[in-house]
């Protein structure tokens, strides 16, 4: 399919997958619930575990492994552990594009996307961009039948990108953008930021209303950074969301940025257009998936 067509706002129902780090903190989950809950406008056909490396892991390969067991966790709340597929993505980041290194994610990620039959798929990456770079490096060709929508890295003219999806894996980075596919990105500030929630709000939707929303409660709650007034952003619901309304993420196409050595976003002519996430409507957003979970009473 050519590029540019890729680049449109999708309409109806696609295919995608999910490719995510749900242990790194607490957004991950409600994006998996969120696209498990949005059946009309997403076919989920698999989920991949993604490498992180923070407090909450003693090596990438770690990271990986308890997103693996997260998502479990989330799946056998919402009773799809037998319908939906799991894959363990890479044990490392990417050292050396020239030595990419296949692993289960990977390969599923690569034999969906030469489905071509099957229309686009739509590769919801809200982690380091390890698996994704990965398999296009592996296999370029894929290229004329994926769109990567991406949360990492900041807006263009921010100072600098230091956010953890684009610090984790910048060779990663490169690829990606080296690799000329589809790329819709939600730069995390000041885009995707704008999903704050407080933990009185999160309670007075979700409490009661079944084990899973008590799990995202829960978690939420033993996340807490500090006493007084709090908020946590929920920011990988931002790519969930822009499939399932494109109105609650507002977009343009522009040119792509160039990537400087120091990490920072350089504006270069002529570049490769991606489209960019301007806004995300917050009220919608959560209004939304609060009003998904608790109607499907889980």
């Amino acid at each position: 399919m050519e590029r540019a067509t890729l680049l449109e706002l999708p309409t109806g129902r696609v295919r995608a997958v999910l490719d995510t780090d749900a242990y790194n903190e607490i957004d991950d989950q409600f994006a998996i619930v969120y696209a498990m809950l949005a059946p009309e406008s997403i076919e989920l056909e698999a989920i991949y575990a993604a490498p992180f490396l923070n407090n909450r892991s003693q090596s990438a390969a770690d990271g990986m492994e308890k997103s693996y067991d997260e998502i479990q966790r989330i799946l056998e709340l919402m009773k799809s552990t037998d319908c939906m597929p799991i894959f363990r993505g890479s044990e490392a980041f990417l050292a050396d594009q020239a030595e990419p290194v296949l692993t289960a994610a990977v390969q599923d990620l690569i034999e969906r996307a030469r489905q071509r039959d099957k229309g686009p798929l739509y590769v919801m990456a809200i982690a380091a961009i390890t698996n994704v770079a990965t398999a296009l490096l592996l296999a370029p060709d894929i290229i004329d039948n994926i769109v990567v929508l991406w949360l990492g890295g900041h807006a263009d003219y921010w100072p600098h990108n230091r956010e953890f999806n684009f610090q984790q894996d910048i060779p990663a980075v490169q690829a990606l953008l080296d690799s000329n596919c589809a790329l819709f990105r939600v730069p995390c500030v000041p885009v995707a930021d704008h999903l704050q929630i407080s933990p009185y709000e999160l309670e007075y939707y979700l409490s009661g209303k079944g084990p899973l929303a008590e799990y995202l409660c829960k978690i939420f709650q033993d996340y807490r950074e500090h006493e007084g007034a709090w908020t946590k952003v929920i920011w990988d619901i931002a790519v969930v969301a822009w499939l399932v309304n494109p109105d609650f993420v507002p977009s343009a196409v522009a040119g792509m940025p160039a990537l400087r050595a120091d990490g920072t976003w350089q504006q270069v002519e002529g570049r490769t257009e991606i489209r960019s996430a301007m806004q995300v409507r917050r009220d919608p957003i959560f209004t939304d998936l609060f009003t998904r979970i608790s109607r499907a009473g889980l």
